[in-house]
């Protein structure tokens, strides 16, 4: 069999230059060569229509050749024959034929033939004609959910010929549809994030759930991918013409009545672009203390050191743990109208009411040290920086710190005690550490057990001991919970999030420690001897309450060596296969 390009060559459509020209947009843009050779206007549709109907030997239909009234009403979902441009002709009980822009797809025979229980065959038909056909069928299903104003305001702003032509592609009904539908499943699902990532099996969509990642088992077909990632990019205003470089964008919209703020990324791997969406649902935020799952100790302490007229508090943890949403927190329990609060992020998540809050801008210079410097001269009493991420960074909050300002920052690690490593391997001397630094609070977020399908786990008294619990039982040996799965939770048996706290005050004794070069161990295990509950003891206290699962502490507190010690095999409790989601 001839390729269509030898065809079409052979007919004088093409030159071999637009064949050259075609094949580098199809790696760019991905589908098949017929479609990117219209996309690109270099053939007629009804051209290449005719020159596939040679090639695979199968019956073309135009406009005046369908029936004037085609089958509306078959069991198959319409957004199906829309994104894959299938239209009914007609429908038997032994048969039915279809035309489509595509009919040598093999997955579509398929998966009409299983959902029409019979014979399928398949004619080939002009995409544009099949659509309007569609449409007309479909009164007022090509809206644009996600701009409900029904305009897609992204649509014919540049010249350039390939940007337009990926500007076309990507406003297309069904991909619009597509994009729509893998929003709003996200906010159905209550997903943190959503994951696009091309393999050379087919495009993979995953969520974020809980802080799990779930395959989603329909993904859009693979022939979709270079659509649905310039729609994306058209959304958040990148540059839809660059693939070969990591880009960052932001998507604003309204889905079911909610505010969603995405924060979209993404980097070229060697299948295509991977994208991945960070999800904000701003109307289900909570910014409360009370809210975030502190034991009632360690909110306690925690409030005394934002009481603090001056220093240094730091909130530690992995990418996803909840730190800025605490930070967040922290400051609106503060007041905003007797004290000045600036905060410098990147990017700014929260809009608070009566807050100075900056934006960092690195591609005008405007970074977290730029922006502190200036900020000292605004008369600041309360400073957050989104993040302590270099040198000059953690000089500047430590200088403010120690010169009356209430500083409030993030860093990544793992344990409250590495913070104070950290900041000396960022060349903060220890002296100014033990000066400037209050506390330090790592948190982590555990998935809470679902309420519906939980099942209890009675304990001995041997039992807790082994496990750590027993001090966390207030009347002797009681009932932990382990993880089922109902549909209720989608079969993960967890339904939403709660933090675990480890609060590091920096008292006199830890004082002595720092300054005497104790390493992050040391720092660690002398915390502990002045009281200090770590992640794990204080995950322990919820699996008490029956908030969460031993098995979902142990999941998130793996780093921890006070985790490491403890047998759940031998507790004999059934929880050491529990599953973890």
């Amino acid at each position: 069999m001839k390729k269509l390009g030898e065809l079409l060559l052979e007919q004088g459509k093409l030159t071999e230059r637009d064949v050259e020209r075609t094949l580098l947009a199809q790696d760019e843009m991905g589908g098949l060569f017929g479609q990117v050779l219209v996309r690109l206007g270099l053939v007629s549709e009804l051209d290449v229509a005719t020159a596939v109907s040679a090639q695979l030997g199968i019956q073309l239909l135009v406009a005046d050749d369908y029936p004037e009234a085609t089958v509306a009403d078959i069991p198959v979902e319409s957004g199906f024959l829309v994104s894959h441009c299938a239209l009914p002709l007609s429908l038997t009980d032994s048969h039915a034929e279809f035309i489509a822009a595509v009919p040598q797809d093999p997955y579509l025979s398929k998966a009409l033939t299983m959902a029409l229980d019979r014979p399928v065959s398949l004619l080939l038909g002009l995409e544009s004609e099949i659509s309007q056909r569609l449409q007309e069928q479909m009164s007022g299903s090509d809206e644009d959910i996600v701009d409900e104003e029904g305009a897609d305001p992204f649509a014919g702003q540049s010249d350039d010929e390939f940007i337009e032509h990926l500007k076309d592609l990507a406003s297309e009904a069904p991909v619009i549809r597509l994009v729509n539908e893998i929003i709003h499943r996200a906010l159905e699902m209550n997903a943190s994030d959503i994951h696009l990532e091309p393999f050379d099996n087919g495009l993979h969509l995953r969520y974020r759930v809980d802080g799990v990642l779930q395959l989603y088992p329909e993904p859009p077909p693979l022939n979709l991918a270079a659509a649905i990632s310039s729609r994306i990019k058209l959304l958040s205003k990148m540059n839809i013409a660059e693939t070969r470089l990591p880009q960052d964008g932001r998507i604003m919209t309204r889905v079911k009545g909610h505010e969603l703020d995405l924060r979209v990324s993404t980097i070229p791997t060697v299948h295509g672009e991977s994208i991945v969406m960070r999800v904000l649902d701003r109307d289900s935020v909570r910014l409360s203390l009370s809210s975030m799952g502190f034991s009632a100790d360690t909110l306690e302490r925690y409030e005394e050191l934002l009481s603090r007229p001056h220093g240094v508090l730091l909130v530690t943890g992995p990418t996803g743990s909840g730190k800025t949403t605490t930070l967040y927190a922290s400051l609106s329990s503060l007041s905003s109208g007797s004290q000045k609060i600036i905060t410098v992020e990147d990017p700014v998540e929260y809009q608070l009411p009566g807050i100075n809050q900056i934006q960092v801008h690195p591609q005008i210079e405007l970074s977290f040290a730029r922006s502190l410097r200036a900020i000292l001269r605004q008369d600041p009493d309360i400073i957050m920086i989104g993040e302590m991420r270099d040198t000059e960074t953690a000089q500047i909050g430590v200088q403010s710190a120690l010169t009356g300002h209430l500083v409030l920052s993030t860093l990544h690690t793992n344990t409250a005690a590495s913070a104070v490593t950290r900041l000396e391997d960022m060349g903060i001397e220890r002296y100014l550490i033990t000066s400037a630094l209050n506390g330090v609070l790592a948190q982590r977020l555990v998935r809470t057990l679902c309420e519906a399908c939980r099942a209890p786990v009675p304990m001995d008294a041997a039992q807790a001991e082994r496990a750590g619990l027993a001090e966390y039982f207030e009347h002797g040996p009681g009932t932990v919970y382990e993880a089922v799965g109902c549909e209720a939770c989608q079969q993960t048996g967890f339904s939403g999030r709660t933090g675990i706290h480890e609060l590091l005050l920096l008292d006199d004794s830890m004082h002595r420690e720092i300054m005497s070069g104790a390493d992050a161990r040391e720092l660690h295990a002398a915390a502990r001897r002045n009281g200090m509950k770590t992640l794990y003891e204080d995950g322990l206290r919820k699996v008490a309450l029956g908030v969460t699962s031993i098995a979902e502490v142990l999941r998130v507190t793996q780093d921890q060596s006070d985790a490491g010690d403890v047998n759940l095999a031998d507790a004999d409790t059934g929880l050491a296969g529990a599953p973890a989601g």
